[in-house]
């Protein structure tokens, strides 16, 4: 029981330094990975190259997978592209596999040791984040040293060696086997180097180990689609595309096991290398046999799933995708392109609002009034994403953004709330009583809420973009807009003193609007607040020094 428990413990140490590899390697180049991928597809074979690169360092084809089949969703590449991203991921992963098999065990102290110090002394910084980087990669070579060390005491045990050779000539139950280990760990590299340190032991024969390697490369498929059973159609059309290579490869390469063996066995006589080198072969023979299938396999995936075709009229784009949330800079862009379509939504129940005020339209009313459920559901399901995202994963950067885009959502929710209380007000005071604003009212209400729209669009290109002169400009406009509602009242109250009938009877009205256009302008305006304090230009406090001074004399 003892050993078993220390081998399990290595494999979970094994997996567990992926883990901390491909987060901590998403934390330091999470948006230059995504700029690599998006600007290498030009062709399907530097699509292939940047697949090997990105995969490399972040240790995970599944992670590339994820990554690739969100742009796929979100539009940004075509499928045949990223099907020749993923051709390129499974090499990289395999030639991670060959450099982890030779003898680094000298390595893993010096790692653990920079890391640790890095992590402590400098945690909230780019050299913390690398040292996350280290902790995972010694981590991942002590894990290996001790699977080797456990597994000669608990295989020696007749039982187990007994269920081992039932393995034997096999391939189909190993095959198997080797994909719900890599479904389990989430991880096919620490699978293969799992069944790598097993073979170097004599624990299971060569061509069982094999096996396994074949169905652990089928078992990061299968995870990739499990990932995005849920995710929207495009999406998913790459994760299954990349298993029916995965399910190709495995079906030509198993019946030549044994041939391989025989061959291998004259250059390399390490069963390490042999099983290591098995892996690296298998994937350079699928990404480069079928690279120009992409095409076509991208084709037949199409028709098997064809992306639903719903009505304009309701349809929406929908951005937070699951599979994204395993790449938390990707998470964030997701978030942020969802939260900009809720400002879309907000945008037509301001501008719609107008229309109910001068045409008295209780249908557009209604419609306007079911919009702001759509903006409310919106905010719930971007909190939501965002409680999901991994703020452990997330830099500095990201985590400031992560900041934005909640404080955003929750003000145009805020302001969809205000636009639904005005829709009322203007029914229940102006069109079921029949009454109408002077043209002097009309004529300022429409000036407010032209600028209202131009502060809201200006607003989203703050977020957007984070601009700090157009932070500034849209600070000023709430200092105008402030000035503005104060001069409509006063010469609102001016027409009440001359006995204007249309403007008494719109009194009450009147007032509550233009104050309920100047709260929604600083909902709009306090957007600029976390840009501005970033950048370090805005002041602690709005009170002027002089004045402050006379108050306390």
């Amino acid at each position: 029981m003892k050993h078993l428990l220390n081998l399990l413990a290595a494999i979970a140490l094994l997996v567990w330094g992926t883990h901390l590899v491909r987060t901590g390697v998403l934390r330091v180049f999470g948006a230059n990975l995504r700029k690599i991928l998006v600007r290498s597809m030009r062709n399907r074979f530097t699509a292939a190259l940047s697949g090997i690169g990105v995969t490399a360092l972040v240790q995970s084809s599944t992670a590339t997978s994820l990554m690739t089949s969100s742009f796929v969703g979100a539009g940004l590449v075509t499928l045949p592209a990223a099907l020749a991203v993923m051709r390129g991921a499974d090499v990289g992963t395999a030639l991670m596999s060959v450099l982890f098999s030779t003898d680094l065990s000298w390595l893993s102290p010096l790692f653990i040791f920079v890391g640790v110090v890095l992590f402590i002394t400098r945690s909230a910084s780019a050299a913390g984040r690398v040292g996350r980087v280290l902790i995972g990669l010694g981590l991942m070579l002590l894990a290996l040293q001790l699977v080797v060390a456990t597994t000669g005491p608990l295989f020696s045990s007749p039982a187990v060696r007994a269920l081992l050779a039932s393995l034997n000539s096999d391939v189909l139950l190993e095959i198997t086997i080797g994909a719900v280990f890599a479904v389990v760990a989430y991880s096919s590299l620490a699978v293969v180097l799992l069944v790598a340190a097993m073979a170097s032991s004599n624990v299971v024969p060569l061509d069982v180990a094999l096996g396994l390697v074949l169905g652990a490369n089928l078992g990061s498929g299968l995870l990739a689609v499990l990932t995005t059973a849920k995710s929207p159609v495009p999406v998913r059309q790459v994760t299954v595309g990349n298993l029916i290579f995965k399910i190709a490869g495995v079906a030509i390469a198993a019946p030549f096991v044994g041939l391989y063996l025989r061959e291998a066995r004259h250059f390399v006589s390490d069963a390490t290398s042999l099983v290591v080198l098995y892996h690296l072969a298998f994937n350079v023979f699928v990404s480069l046999g079928f690279i120009g299938f992409t095409d076509m396999v991208a084709r037949l995936v199409s028709r098997a799933m064809p992306v639903p075709v719903a009505n304009t009229a309701t349809q929406r784009p929908h951005h937070l995708d699951p599979s994204a949330l395993s790449t938390p800079s990707l998470a964030i862009s997701n978030a942020a392109r969802e939260a900009l379509h809720q400002a879309d939504i907000v945008e037509t129940m301001l501008i719609g609002m107008l229309n109910v005020l001068r045409n008295n339209d209780l249908r557009l009313a209604q419609e306007l009034r079911k919009l702001d459920d759509t903006v409310d559901e919106l905010y719930s399901a971007i909190k939501y994403y965002m409680t999901k995202i991994s703020r452990e994963a997330l830099g500095e950067e990201e985590s400031k953004r992560w900041t934005d885009i909640i404080s955003f959502t929750i003000n145009m929710e805020q302001i969809g709330d205000i636009i639904e209380r005005v829709i009322i007000d203007i029914e229940d005071k102006k069109i079921k009583p029949q009454r109408n604003f002077s043209d002097a009212g009309m004529k300022e209400i429409v000036e407010l809420h032209e600028r209202l729209i131009a502060n809201l669009r200006l607003s989203m290109s703050v977020f957007l973009n984070g601009n700090v002169r157009d932070a500034q400009k849209l600070l000023q406009e709430k200092a105008r807009f402030r000035d503005l509602e104060r001069a409509y009242a006063t010469t609102h109250l001016g027409r009440l003193s001359n006995q204007t009938a249309l403007s008494i009877e719109t009194s009450s009205l009147h007032i509550d609007l233009i104050s309920d256009l100047k709260r929604i302008n600083s909902h709009i305006c306090s957007i600029a607040y976390p840009i501005l304090d970033s950048a370090g230009v805005l002041s602690p406090s709005r009170l002027r020094e002089s004045r402050l001074g006379e108050l306390k004399a």
